[in-house]
């Protein structure tokens, strides 16, 4: 498939669709999840990912918060391209656009993998509000690594080819689940893996994916993670393959307010293995930091066991 996903036929298939909407903010045409009502909460999902990621966190999060979860530009359902090509300011950037045309001012950011460095980038630009993050992406790789993972993404995503190769790789019957599984440590549910199969049999979101890659400079954020003042809560699961333990160790100690939960038996995508670990954590941390009242916490706790 040369074009990207297409609502009206694969987005058939995935969840949540009474919540979907389309908004319109500068070169890009978002697809954005809204439900639930109280304060804000922003859900930004990971590379080769979109809004799906968040499926069974959201309902869970809607009874005491307006949850918004955006496709990233190039993935899903999102279209357009962003200007000068997606590096992690400007991704931010046209995040904080969205969020302007749909006049909402999140009192919690959420993300997951690369959403945790923009949730990051958008809180050092300005929102200071709390950030939660699941398997934060927030280190360069080590060595010799860091220079040659963005130049071999930027290879790859200047052949025109090797989105094409990606996708038809993973239309082979299972070989989304196994990809999934080697490179995230993570079984995931039957609904989960079909969102999978579709975007990552599409080359157009394989591309979108890889300029993502390309594009990133974790090392420039790294820099700058003692400057950010507001309080971050991380997690990360014990059997993460894509992210290392130790990066989000390291990312932490930097982090002036930073605590790390380890998920023991979890791999990458935790927060779709538990939603419910998810979720408790979220609203846990949004409590302590009085966005919602505790009160409403012990008693959702007694509903969800």
């Amino acid at each position: 498939m040369s074009g990207p996903p297409d609502w009206q036929r694969e987005g058939r298939i995935f969840p949540h669709q009474d919540a979907s909407r389309f908004v319109k903010a500068g070169s890009l045409e978002w697809h954005v999840q809204v439900m639930g009502s109280g304060p804000a909460l922003l859900l930004l999902h990971g590379t080769g990912a979109s809004a799906h990621s968040w499926r069974d966190v959201m309902p869970l999060l809607a009874e005491d918060f307006t949850v918004i979860a955006p496709d990233l530009p190039g993935h899903g359902f999102t279209r357009g391209r962003i200007a000068g090509g997606p590096n992690l300011k400007a991704v931010a950037r046209e995040v904080a656009r969205l969020l302007d045309i749909m006049a909402v001012k999140p009192d919690m950011l959420v993300g997951h993998s690369a959403g945790v460095a923009i949730a990051i980038e958008l809180a050092l630009g300005g929102s200071a509000v709390p950030v939660a993050g699941f398997s934060p992406a927030l280190m360069p790789f080590p060595g010799l690594a860091a220079q040659l993972f963005p130049a071999m993404a930027k290879v790859l995503f200047v052949n025109p080819f090797v989105p094409r190769i990606f996708a038809r790789m993973a239309r082979q019957s299972g070989e989304t689940a196994r990809f999934l599984r080697r490179a995230t440590g993570s079984d995931i549910d039957a609904s989960g893996l079909r969102c999978y199969e579709a975007l990552l049999g599409n080359s157009r979101h394989c591309e979108g994916a890889l300029a993502l890659m390309a594009n990133w400079d974790l090392d420039a954020l790294s820099r700058r993670l003692p400057d950010l003042t507001v309080p971050v809560s991380l997690v990360h699961g014990s059997r993460d393959r894509a992210v290392p333990l130790s990066s989000a160790r390291q990312a932490c100690s930097k982090l002036p307010h930073c605590e790390l939960t380890v998920l023991d038996g979890l791999g990458h995508l935790a927060h779709e293995e538990r939603p419910e670990d998810a979720a408790r954590h979220i609203r846990h941390f949004a409590a302590r930091h009085a966005i919602i009242a505790s009160g409403s916490v012990d008693e959702e706790d007694e509903r969800h066991g």
